[in-house]
């Protein structure tokens, strides 16, 4: 099912199997979260430094889950993290 959803300053369109909505749109939050949190602690000239910062900040979060689902989760959130980045691309 096609949503929108709000990164930083841009919105943008995807499609997720509406059983991941729900999760998608709490990651969505926690990283919106996150850049606030950037902005307000470091300096950064835009928002692709913060998106930058952020995009490190969860994929190492991912590296330290201890709930056994580790691997799997990783290339779920490398595929995610890889089309944000093209939609990032695209839209500069």
């Amino acid at each position: 099912m096609p949503i929108n959803i709000l990164i930083g300053d841009r919105s943008y369109r995807i499609k997720v199997a509406a059983t991941d909505e729900e999760a998608v749109r709490k990651t969505i939050r926690q990283i919106n979260d996150k850049i606030i949190e950037f902005k307000t602690g470091f300096a950064g000239k835009d928002m692709q430094d913060y998106i930058a910062m952020v995009l490190v900040w969860y994929a190492s979060q991912v590296g330290t889950r201890q709930d056994g689902k580790h691997s799997s989760d990783i290339q779920e959130i490398q595929a995610v993290l890889e089309k944000m980045e093209n939609k990032l691309k695209e839209a500069l």
